[in-house]
Formats: C-alpha cells, structure tokens, sequence
C-alpha cells in the first residue's frame, strides 16, 4: 500500500517538474531573444553612425561587427534549439503547423504529411498582401504563420519576428524593383555602376582626343628622330550614395483587406521614388541628392533666336541649334527630354515657317508600325514630368544620359517592416530605402578642335 502510494506521489510530481522546466526553457527563450534584439540593434547602430557620416566603416568597427554577429549566430542556435524542445513537449492537440520540410526535390515543403504544399519563390504567399496581413499579425502571436518562419528576417536571424523585422520575400522585392526601373524611368538610360560601400573614388581623363597640351599626346616623328614624350592627366573623382527613402504607414484595416493594400503598395510608393529619381536626374542639386543635368557645369543653355522668336515658344531654329551642340558621338544614343506643355509646339513646327506648303519636323509616334516614340532629329522624344513647363529653362533638353553616371548600393530596395513606430495609433510601417548617387561624368563643356562654339553630352533651350 505504502509502495503504491509512493508510486503514486512521483507520478503526480513529474507533471509538475515538466512544467517547471517548460516555464523555465520559455523564460530563457525570452531573455535569449531579448539579447539577439539588443545585439542586433548594437550592430546596426555601428552602420548607421557611419552612413550618416558618410564615411567607411574602420577595422575596428568592422571587426566589432564580426564578433556581434557571431553572438547573434550563436544565440540563434540556441533559440531554435529550445524551440524545438519546447515544441516536443507540448500536447499533442496543442502542437502548432510543422516545420518546413524538404521533398525529394529540394522543394521546400509546409504542412501535414496529407496535405503538404510548396513554398515557392513567394514564400508560400498568393500575394503581397497576404504576407503584410501575415506580419502583422505573426508580430505579437505566440504561433507566427509558418511561411514567415521559412522565409529569412530582416537581420538574417531563423524563425523569430518579436522585433517587427520579418523581411519581403524575394519575389515581392523584384516586382517593386521592376516598376522603379520601368522604360519610362531615366536611371535605366544611365550608366549605371554598383558598389558594396557607400561612396566610390573614381579616376576621370577630362582631356580631348585632339588636345596638342597636357595629358597623353601624339606627335609625327621623322625616321630615327626623338620621340617626345607625355603621361596621363587624370583627376580623381569621389561620388557618395544618397538616400531615397519611402515610408507608407499602414492602418489595421487597410491590412485586413489583402487586395487594397496590395495595389497600394505596388503602385504608390515605387511611383513616388520613380518620380524622385527622375526630378534628381533632371534637376538635383548635388546637395544629398544626384547632381542632374540642369544644374551641370557642363550643360549648354543655348540662347534663343532673338528677332522672330516669341515668348513661350519652341521653333525650327532652336532645335538645329540645340543639335549642332550636341558632341558628335553623343548623336547615337540622344533622345529629347522634354514637358508635355511644348507638344503643341513641336506638331505645328515646319521647316520654313513663312512657306506656303510646310514640311513637318516633328514626327508622332506610329504604335506597332514603327518606333514607340515621336522623333526630332530622328531621335526619341520622351515626354518626362521633371521637365520644366513651355518657356522656361528645362523644358526640352538633347541629352546621352550614357554620359551620366549613376551609383547604387547593390541592385534592389531595402524594406523593412515595423509596427512598434506608431503603436499607439494602430499602424503598421512598411519602409523601402534605395541609396543612389548620380552626376555626369563631364566636368565641363567641351572646346572643339577648329571653331568656338563649345559642344556638349547635354543641351536644353533658354528661357524665353
């Protein structure tokens, strides 16, 4: 009877020792997490010093995050280690969605071994709504929907989003990506150039091919004569990224309803960072913003025809004008830039304005039949919303913008995802950051080798 009573007793305890060891596994967990974040947050707070800055991060730094993110790895480990114990011990009715698993294939599978389905480019997700739908509500749920839980994190660490940081699926990205390097878009006409670090010194040879002083030179020499010698002449050129920033705060039922916030998210913000892109590159200032054409030393503003030209308008003259300065090599790859507002004035535009049969300039755009886009000069004529309206300087512009050069970190969008920046109103944020520098790689204006009129990569038309 004692012996029974006994048995009993320790049959009765061992529940509660499993719950103890339960409860001290999910304290552990806590305080586990809680390092990653903090740790995390160190890390990044070393970048982010020295992008404000805009300078390199030292060796010390860099070792400083090495060894942050070999905690961060470590402590990972023993986060997905705890979990998968405390993930045993639940009852069985309690058990949340298996682990992703990998098929035969290589597929990354979710789901019952009845019922299981591919993850996908999408990471499982019928759209991008669906997903901010799934992080909004995996951020505080103690089961956070699967498909999350295989894709990667914002800091690159496995199965945990207690931060807010759950990152876009891959797929999302590049269609947000696409759309701000659409054909209408000025940086896919650009020379572009990538870089890891956040500034690039670049060296430049200003001189011309026919240039008879500085830089290297060629001379006609006689038989066995001298030969005189020359070196380069470069000057070095350092260009720092900028950043372009969107941030598109979310209410609880905009998310709630997957379609809408879809579209919206797809359309408004990579529409309002295209719009930034191009206004950069037409007009930036230089300062924490692309340096753009208007603003160049080496744009030409050429000067309106002062007898019969009238205000606000665009005539034969001008355009020959404008494409006699254009650099010779330049001609293959121009196409005009111009304002909507000016289109009334390129249609009507003939040869000789004062004859009595009046032979078109311009040429509209025939569709499938032929080019996309009206010509002049037999280059294209991109209508573009940075242009300045009908009379003012920048309303047309001839320009190879292969002469322009433009800097990216990498070659995709950073988003992040966070819902603790305004809690209190029940918002979730979605932020995408795109770093991006850009200035023409002409100095200035070119001196030709017989003349004096100066030519150009970039010439638009003064105000009149």
């Amino acid at each position: 009877m004692r012996k029974a009573l006994l048995l009993g007793s320790t049959m009765l305890a061992l529940p509660f020792a499993v719950f103890a060891m339960a409860g001290e596994t999910d304290e552990r967990l806590t305080a586990l997490r809680d390092e990653v974040k903090e740790l995390t947050e160190e890390r990044d707070g070393i970048v982010a010093k020295a992008d404000e800055a805009s300078v390199d991060l030292t060796d010390d730094e860099l070792e400083e995050i090495e060894t942050i993110t070999a905690k961060i790895e470590a402590k990972t480990k023993q986060i997905a280690a705890r979990e998968r114990v405390s993930a045993a011990r639940q009852p069985a009715g309690r058990r949340s969605a298996p682990e992703p698993s990998v098929n035969a294939n290589g597929d990354r599978m979710v789901g019952t071994p009845s019922n299981t389905r591919k993850l996908g480019a999408k990471g499982g997700f019928n759209s991008f709504g669906e997903f901010a739908v799934a992080v909004r509500k995996g951020i505080n749920a103690g089961n956070p929907d699967q498909r999350l839980v295989a894709a990667a994190t914002t800091y690159g660490s496995e199965g945990t989003g207690a931060d807010g940081g759950f990152a876009v699926p891959q797929e999302f990205r590049s269609a947000i990506w696409q759309k701000v390097v659409t054909d209408d878009n000025l940086l896919t006409r650009t020379d572009q150039l990538v870089t890891g670090a956040n500034s690039l010194t670049i060296p430049k040879d200003e001189t011309t091919p026919w240039q008879s002083s500085g830089g290297i030179l060629a001379y006609w020499e006689s038989e066995a004569g001298q030969v005189t010698q020359s070196k380069p002449a470069l000057e070095m050129s350092t260009i720092r990224l900028n950043k372009l920033m969107a941030l598109v705060p979310m209410t609880d039922e905009l998310l709630e309803d997957a379609a809408g916030m879809d579209s919206y998210l797809r359309a408004k913000a990579p529409a309002k960072m295209m719009a930034k892109l191009n206004t950069a590159i037409v007009r930036g200032t230089g300062a924490g913003q692309p340096l753009g054409i208007l603003s160049a030393g080496s744009t030409i503003a050429q000067a309106i025809e002062a007898g019969p030209q009238t205000t606000d308008t665009v005539i034969y003259k001008n355009i020959v004008n404008m494409w006699s300065r254009l650099y010779g090599p330049c001609r293959r790859n121009a196409v005009w830039l111009i304002n909507q507002d000016i289109e009334p004035q390129l249609l009507r535009m003939a040869f000789d304005e004062g004859a009595t049969d009046k032979y078109p300039v311009y040429l509209p755009a025939n569709g499938a039949a032929g080019s996309p886009y009206a010509t002049l000069m037999g280059r294209p004529v991109v209508p573009v919303e940075a242009c300045s309206t009908l009379g003012d300087l920048g309303d047309i512009i001839l320009t190879d913008l292969s002469q322009y050069m433009t800097l990216t970190k990498g070659s995709d969008i950073k988003t992040d995802v966070s819902m603790h920046l305004f809690f209190d109103q029940a918002l979730t944020a979605f932020r995408f950051i795109f770093r991006v520098a850009g200035q023409p790689w002409w100095g200035s204006t070119l001196a030709p080798q017989h003349g004096t009129v100066t030519r150009s990569w970039a010439v638009t038309l003064a105000a009149r």
